[in-house]
């Protein structure tokens, strides 16, 4: 059975994502395996420093994990502690350099081993966006192709951010078929092991399908 997924819609490891205590309580364990990789161009260490405050108020410790480029992603000691990880948290950042390190590497593998297995797996911004397939192209708003972890399913996190014209286009370029899920900042869906999806955090979680807005109910379980 998968552990829970939860994709958050940005401005992660900050005081209105409530959610976070559920998911580390959920990990069984104290310890966030973080991965700044989509902010590697953007001072990753500062992101790991963030979310280690962050988890240190709610009881919990965080390891930060240096997967910046594609070759840290096939060290064999990256891999493993991946696989052994309990809570793993992809922040958030550029989601094209993310998806290019992460894509057809051990580590990525290692990832999926480890949600199978129950382990928690967060990502947040960049981070939800790849975890889709087909992915949001941040450079224009058309699609591109995701990593896959859910499929038929497209990921628009930071909504508060996108103009109307620029949502009403990736809307309109929406295949039929595929969910585009449109989260706000410090908000997420939650896929539970039984595969229920859930809405938490301060904003609106919205699921397009084939035209019309409907429920989380929409999302593969």
């Amino acid at each position: 059975m998968t552990g829970r997924l939860a994709l958050v819609g940005g401005q992660e490891w900050s005081d209105g994502c409530t959610f976070d205590t559920d998911l580390l309580a959920a990990s069984g364990g104290a310890e966030v395996l973080v991965l700044p990789t989509a902010s590697a161009y953007e001072h990753p260490d500062r992101a790991v420093g963030k979310a280690t405050a962050y988890f240190e108020r709610l009881g919990g410790r965080v390891r930060g994990l240096m997967v910046l480029a594609h070759a840290d992603a096939e060290l064999p000691e990256n891999v493993a502690a991946v696989r052994d990880a309990r809570f793993i948290y992809i922040g958030g950042g550029s989601p094209l350099h993310l998806r290019s390190v992460l894509m057809h590497s051990p580590v990525w593998e290692a990832m999926l081993e480890a949600w199978r297995d129950g382990a928690v797996l967060a990502a947040s911004g960049a981070g939800a966006m790849v975890l889709g397939d087909p992915m949001v192209d941040p450079r224009g708003g058309a699609f591109t192709v995701g990593l896959g972890l859910i499929e038929q399913v497209a990921v628009l996190p930071e909504a508060s951010s996108w103009s109307h014209e620029r949502l009403r286009r990736t809307i309109s370029l929406t295949s039929k078929g595929v969910a585009l899920l449109e989260l706000d900042e410090q908000t997420a869906a939650i896929r539970d092991a039984d595969g229920r999806w859930s809405a938490h955090g301060v904003g609106n979680a919205t699921v397009h399908l084939d035209g019309a807005v409907t429920g989380l109910e929409a999302l593969p379980a």
